[in-house]
């Protein structure tokens, strides 16, 4: 993984630093995505974002590059980047949706209208892209049937891929002052498992899970405090769904 790079330079050094960290579980002659994950990644000039890009995809084991941005942030210039590097390794795409219920988006101030994100898949799609999207699970107002109706949405998208987060709450953020006087509650363990799998049986088949859940630093982690455990989480995960035979795409 990558983060927000400011300089070309810098990336040979962090790509050296996560081999390090990777290779103890990995083995040594493992294979990279480099991902820009912080902050929005295609927002700047074409030609910085250029070199940083043909930076982190010049090494042999760096087999894919993954770019998390906004939907409102892909103008032309960034389209024929985007293709342009997709001739030279798989591109990925990552696009932070959250919800389709515009009373979420709102409260999320997310700042750009559903018929946004779906002319960005569109035109992602266009130049051969491969398209991931984001889904916060727990936001608050949502029932488990409106976080399927957006995970249902995201696989008819034309997206490929998706990755589910549950909202959690960081110190000194607006939603911890919400938390804070009882105004906003977070999902048990057991609730963000139930509404996982309502959302998996929504996906088509053939849709990739990215992730199953997210976390925060640890460190700044108010609630849910289960979420800190990442072990544990996946773990739990993986037994309801051998408990409860989940089977994605069952209720299509």
């Amino acid at each position: 993984g990558a983060g927000a790079f400011a300089e070309a330079g810098a990336i040979p050094d962090q790509l050296a630093a996560a081999r390090l960290r990777v290779a103890a579980k990995a083995g040594t002659d493992a294979k990279y995505i480099a991902y820009f994950q912080s902050f929005t990644n295609t927002y700047g000039d074409a030609d910085r974002l250029r070199a940083l890009y043909q930076a982190a995809m010049a090494p042999e084991d760096v087999v894919i590059l993954s770019i998390a941005t906004r939907p409102d942030c892909l103008g032309p210039e960034i389209s024929e980047l985007l293709a342009e590097l997709n001739r030279v390794k798989p591109v990925w795409v990552e696009l932070g949706l959250q919800t389709i219920h515009p009373e979420s988006a709102r409260y999320l101030r997310r700042g750009y209208d559903l018929p946004v994100f779906d002319r960005a898949v569109k035109d992602l799609k266009a130049i051969g892209v491969t398209v991931i999207v984001h889904q916060i699970l727990g936001l608050p107002g949502e029932t488990p049937e409106m976080m399927a109706e957006t995970a249902r949405y995201i696989g008819q998208s034309g997206a490929e891929g998706i990755k589910f987060h549950l909202l959690h709450v960081l110190r000194n953020t607006d939603l911890a002052a919400e938390w804070q006087a009882g105004r906003v509650q977070t999902l048990e363990l057991e609730e963000y498992i139930s509404i996982l799998e309502l959302c998996l049986r929504n996906l088509p088949p053939e849709a990739v899970i990215h992730r199953l859940t997210g976390d925060g630093a640890k460190r700044d982690l108010l609630a849910p405090l289960w979420s800190g455990d990442k072990k544990r989480v996946l773990n739990a995960i993986h037994q309801a769904f051998l408990r409860d035979n989940l089977i994605q795409g069952s209720t299509l």
